[in-house]
């Protein structure tokens, strides 16, 4: 005789535990997702203070500028966040690709490994300050009609460090030139336009 068919014990199974399981953490999960958002229903958050600011004043493009800044913020960051002037790059952060590069008293400098509070009676020139009157710095035209760029992403710190190596008189030979322009990086591979540009310019 066959063995009856004994009934199911009921409890948990694997599969049961499982499935328990998984709705048990995902709670979890999102409990404090829902307390974090009736919190912030109940208490509105406030604008973001920076911790010891200091209050600066800047000559940027010979225009005087004041502003409070994190006294640690490097001068690319307050121009491209505290001021939004995006011509300078953020490439590296680093000192490596040049896509940074400002004129800071006549001199090209990486606007990534300075402070910005260290600079407050200096001359500072960014890529914005070049062009007067809607007319392009003799630079900025010759990288235009060299066709000295691609994505452009390094063209303003290209432009800035060609302005500083014509002006410092490195602009003699196409090896010179090589040597005082090897510090911006163009990954695009436009060097040789960028130094057809910079010839064009010095003329």
């Amino acid at each position: 005789m066959k063995e009856e068919n004994k009934p199911i014990k009921k409890g948990f199974s694997r599969r049961n535990f499982l499935q328990v399981s998984g709705t048990g953490v995902a709670g979890l999960a999102v409990a404090p997702l829902l307390g974090a958002q009736a919190t912030e229903q109940k208490n509105p958050e406030r604008p973001f203070e920076v911790p010891n600011a200091v209050d600066v004043q800047l000559n940027i493009n010979n225009e005087t500028i004041k502003l409070k800044i994190d006294p640690r913020a490097s001068l690319l960051d307050t121009l491209r966040y505290k001021l939004n002037m995006t011509g300078t790059k953020k490439g590296c952060d680093a000192g490596h690709c040049g896509a940074c590069t400002i004129h800071i008293n006549g001199e090209r400098k990486l606007s990534c490994l300075t402070l910005a509070m260290r600079h407050q009676n200096d001359k500072i020139t960014t890529i914005e300050g070049l062009s007067k009157d809607g007319v392009l710095h003799p630079v900025q035209q010759a990288f235009v009609d060299n066709d000295a760029f691609q994505c452009g992403y390094c063209t303003s710190g290209q432009v800035m460090s060609a302005v500083a190596c014509i002006k410092e008189g490195h602009n003699k030979s196409t090896e010179e030139i090589k040597e005082y322009m090897s510090g911006n990086i163009c990954r695009c591979g436009a060097y040789p336009n960028i130094i057809k540009a910079v010839k064009a310019a010095s003329k």
